[in-house]
Parts: C-alpha cells; structure tokens; sequence
C-alpha cells in the first residue's frame, strides 16, 4: 500500500494559478483570474461584494485580475463601493498584468494597470485609479479617487507622487517582477486540480 500524500498548501488551476488552501476566496463566481496568478495565504478576495443586479449575469464580475500577478499574505482585495441616488452598490475592480500586492495592503482601487507594485501595508482608496508602470512604497496610504500618473512612484500619508519613473522602468519592472514570480512558483508546493469551469 502506497504511502498517503500530504495536500499540498496550493491548488493549481488549469490556467496556471496557484491558490492557496488558506486564502479567503469569496464569491468566486464573480472573480476572473487571468491565468499565472499566486494567491498566498490569509489572502482575502472579495469577489462576493459586487453590484447589484441579477445572480449569475454575465456582466456582474466583481473582481478581473489579469496575467502573472501576485498577492502576498493578509492581503485584501474589495471592490469599492458607493451609494448613488440612495442605493449603496459595489463597481467592478479591474487590476491588469504584472501586479504585485504586498503582504497586508489593502487595495479598493477601481483599476490597476499593468506593471504596478504596491508595497506591503499600503492602503488604496475607493476608486482609485492606477496607470501603467507605478509603484507604490511600502506604508503608502493612497486617499480614495485619486488618479496616479504612469510611471510614478508613490509614497507617503496621504501618497504622492515622488519621483518620475524613467521610461525603462517598464522593462526594470519586469524583470524584477519576472524574478521574483519565478522564484516564488519554484518554491510553491501544490496540487494540481481541474476546476470544472471556474
């Protein structure tokens, strides 16, 4: 009789995601993910908070999150929400590829392009909207509508932009990035599973 096999901290999707088990994943069914993307644990994604409208609509995505992003530890994701004409809603997040989210920042931006780092313990408003090739330090707390320019990097209670980011920075990015993903799906212990669908 063939030893048990210990489960894995991480479940592979067939579009190369690796999820952990001890990540908080709500609504999952309002939640597309790009494909190459690392969830890490205590992770909280709240695909559950999205606008009203009827269960199931195809257009009723809470949370996009595009190709090779990263999401570290005791990091939150949460649509923002708001209330117009005296209904509180929840509007659609949408975060582009190459994303990095550090470990206990919590990001309620309405969009995040691509190439972007945010820094362990940042804060993102509701709303906010973050162009291509920033990043964002460490502690950064971002007040809620703010529009941060390509290129910038950010810091600062409340953030802001502190210095232009040269117009290599897309490919120092990265390749940092590149690194650091790799290094991080090396390490990563995981089962591979179909996920019917999802």
């Amino acid at each position: 009789m063939p030893p048990k096999q210990a489960k894995g901290e991480y479940i592979e999707t067939d579009t190369g995601n690796k999820v952990s088990r001890k990540s908080n994943i709500l609504g999952s069914q309002n939640i597309i993910l790009g494909g190459k993307t690392i969830i890490q644990a205590d992770c909280t994604i709240r695909g559950d908070l999205r606008r009203a409208g009827a269960p199931g609509q195809h257009g009723n995505v809470a949370i996009a999150v595009g190709r090779y992003c990263f999401f570290a530890k005791s990091c939150v994701l949460r649509p923002p929400g708001k209330t117009h004409r005296g209904v509180f809603s929840f509007y659609p997040m949408k975060l582009g590829d190459h994303v990095f989210v550090g470990e206990g920042a919590v990001v309620e931006a309405a969009m995040v392009g691509n190439f972007v780092h945010i820094g362990a313990g940042a804060v993102i408003g509701k709303f906010t909207i973050i162009k291509d090739c920033v990043r964002i330090e460490d502690g950064t707390v971002v007040a809620p509508h703010t529009v941060i320019p390509p290129f910038s990097r950010v810091a600062g209670r409340p953030g802001v932009v502190i210095e232009e980011l040269p117009e290599t920075a897309q490919e120092t990015l990265e390749c940092s990035w590149t690194h650091s993903f790799s290094r991080a799906r090396a390490g990563l212990r995981s089962v591979l599973i179909t996920m019917g669908g999802q």
